[in-house]
């Protein structure tokens, strides 16, 4: 058991960040059996969760998996994890607010909202209007309407359930898989590493990589297993509202001044 020590402080900030919150804790941390790992990581990582804990961030009020409507008499199961794959299709290189609003147009402006069908009927220059604001819209147009005609020609416009299955959809890469494959099937088949997760693990030496593909195979091969759901939400929220990117809020960061964060302006 380590000792934690943390201060209360108010702060007026920005809009992501109004509070930072210390507090004087006994911080245990304990798993199923010793995973090794880079030295530190475990209370990094403590840290940072009680960090989140007192921040919301875009990941957590618009991320992919808050897009698609709940499942009801008007939206099956099956056009529930469509919409969650279309989300998480046009999530990269877009920020969370500009994926949110382009989903909430596709699911109001579609002939009887996003689905299959909806996708496969309307013109992809249509689509490309839609969703604008996300980045590589034009391809990620394309890629909707390629990935419905393999749902609708494979899968009874259903999705897959295997990584293989989704890698092999236009436009669908491993972190968007390996998240689809948690959400929709509740199958926790890998790390699901984004620009966030891949900077973070990096900045703290986790990782020695270059890519997100490689951060994840090195982050699996000593992270326990039972967080491998939790750390892609709860690093790209530390990434979306403290730790940024370029201009990262150490003064609200309980990392700083421990000599734990190699990143840390404070010191």
């Amino acid at each position: 058991m380590g000792r934690v020590k943390r201060e209360k402080e108010e702060e007026e900030g920005g809009e992501e960040v109004k509070k930072r919150v210390k507090v004087e804790a006994d911080v245990k941390i304990e798993y199923e059996e010793d995973c090794g790992g880079p030295e530190n990581w475990r209370e990094v990582y403590e840290r940072v969760k009680k960090m989140r804990a007192e921040v919301t961030a875009p990941v957590d009020t618009m991320g992919c998996e808050r897009l698609p409507e709940s499942v009801s008499s008007k939206i099956t199961p099956k056009v529930h994890r469509f919409q969650l794959l279309i989300s998480l299709l046009m999530s990269s290189q877009t920020k969370d607010e500009v994926n949110a609003i382009a989903m909430k147009n596709l699911q109001t402006e579609l002939p009887g909202g996003l689905t299959v069908r909806s996708v496969l009927e309307t013109p992809e220059a249509e689509l490309d209007r839609l969703i604008y604001k996300v980045g590589f819209h034009r391809r990620k147009a394309k890629y909707m309407k390629e990935v419905a005609k393999v749902l609708r020609e494979k899968y009874d416009d259903d999705t897959p359930q295997t990584l293989k299955d989704l890698i092999a959809l236009q436009g669908i890469g491993p972190k968007m898989a390996h998240l689809f494959m948690h959400r929709a099937w509740n199958q926790v088949a890998g790390i699901g590493v984004d620009v966030h997760v891949h900077r973070l693990a990096n900045l703290w030496k986790w990782v020695k990589t270059t890519n997100p593909e490689d951060t994840r195979k090195q982050l699996e091969e000593w992270l326990p297993k039972e967080l491998w759901v939790d750390i892609n939400p709860m690093l790209v929220g530390f990434g979306q509202a403290i730790c940024k990117p370029r201009y990262p809020r150490c003064d609200l960061c309980t990392l700083s001044g421990t000599g734990l964060c190699p990143g840390d302006k404070g010191r």
